[in-house]
Formats: C-alpha cells, structure tokens, sequence
C-alpha cells in the first residue's frame, strides 16, 4: 500500500525527516508562507498541534516561495521567524516547490491522490492543507482559505478512526 510514509524531506536545518517516523499519527501538512496573507493560519494551525499533539496529531509546514514569492527568507531563517511570530513549535521544512517540473515528490503524490477546486489537481495557492490519516494515507484536501479552527471535526474523527483501528489491532493480537 503507498502512503507518504515512503517521503522523506529536508528541515529547514537540512536535516533529512523520513515521513515514516510518523507512522500511526493524524497529519496535517500545509504549504506555507511568511508574506502570504493567510499567514496568520500558522497560529491557529500551532493551537490545533497543541490541542491535539498528545492524541496523535501533527502539522507538518512546507514553506513554498512559489506564488507571487511570499516565502523570501532562506531556510535557515524561516524556522526562527514562524516561532517569533507565530509561536509555532511543529515541524518546519525547507522550501519546496510543490507545482511543476521541480515540486518535491510528496507534493506530487498528495496532488495524484486528490483534487482541488474546480477538480485541479495542481496546488493553487499557499495554505492548501492535506489531512493524512494514521496509514500516511491522505484522507482530504482543503483550499488556502479553509480556516485551520473548522478542521476540528475532522482532526477529531480521524484521530478517532486511528484509536479504533489500533484498539481492534489490539484486541485480535
């Protein structure tokens, strides 16, 4: 079965993150950027991780400079400005395209595996979100203007799901 635990991504310290250490979690990853006007959704994306980190969940921040370059500041940077600003504590990596001949591989899956608006696969702007549940399979995609606060519900039932699934796991073992 594929999943985005086969990925692997630079931080934005260049450390290489295999995605497969986050096997059995609910993931949450956005394309980000610092000068994007939808910026301010990494604080409500940091209050999510803090609600609900301890039952399985993370946000995964793929800065991207890829539309109309609102991601300026260089890799080594970025980390340090997202917690100034926004105090975000979850994974930051290094830019990324996620469009074109030279986007990153998991991007490319992420797009195969859903649609957007107007059932285009390509991302359009900063902030889509995918939410993966705890297989690394991706469950849903949502546009830059979906508000990281009414993704409750969701991030609830698929950490639900994932509890279940490891409870039922449990009990035939």
């Amino acid at each position: 079965m594929d999943s985005i635990y086969q990925f692997s991504a630079p931080l934005y310290n260049g450390e290489d993150f295999s995605l497969s250490q986050l096997k059995g979690k609910t993931i949450l990853i956005v394309n980000t950027a610092s000068n994007c006007n939808f910026s301010v959704q990494l604080a409500a994306l940091e209050k999510l991780y803090q609600q609900y980190k301890a039952q399985g969940f993370i946000v995964l921040a793929f800065p991207c400079n890829q539309f109309d370059y609102n991601e300026p500041i260089d890799n080594a940077d970025i980390k340090d400005f997202y917690q100034q600003q926004f105090n975000v504590s979850f994974p930051v990596f290094s830019k990324v395209m996620v469009n074109g001949p030279e986007a990153h591989p998991l991007f490319n899956y992420l797009k195969t595996h859903t649609r957007g608006i107007a059932q285009n696969r390509a991302i359009k702007w900063n902030f889509t979100k995918f939410l993966i549940n705890s297989e690394g399979q991706l469950s849903v995609r949502y546009a830059p203007r979906t508000k990281p606060e009414t993704l409750k519900m969701v991030i609830e039932s698929t950490l639900n799901d994932a509890n279940d699934n490891s409870a039922f796991q449990f009990a035939e073992i």
